[in-house]
């Protein structure tokens, strides 16, 4: 018996693809990187997928950290993290882009 796929990545998808990430607290005090979820209008959580570094940059902001995963290796964020749909270059409004980091030098 053939197991169903929890996701189809769709037809012309690139081969690899940049990933909208950030920091988030740790159990053990520390952070952890992952990949951010988005809620879509009609509720549906959201893996946003950027076919180009510029496309990531013009649709998040410069200050965007991003991670590049293969298209085949998506199933490991799925079963991380699962998601109902992928969005491909799809642009974030100003309020939910990253924000520079304040630098700690003196």
């Amino acid at each position: 018996m053939t197991e169903t796929p929890k996701f189809t990545v769709p037809p012309g998808f690139p081969p690899a693809v940049y990933v909208p990430c950030g920091q988030y607290p740790a159990g053990d005090g520390g952070s952890t990187t992952a990949v951010e979820l988005r809620r879509t209008d009609e509720g549906k959580l959201a893996l946003l997928t950027y076919s180009a570094m510029d496309r990531l940059v013009r649709c998040c902001g410069p200050h965007q950290p991003w991670v590049l995963v293969s298209t085949e290796e998506l199933h490991h964020v799925y079963d991380a993290q699962p998601f109902d749909v992928i969005m491909l270059d799809t642009e974030l409004p100003e309020e939910l882009r990253h924000r520079p980091v304040p630098s700690t030098s003196a």
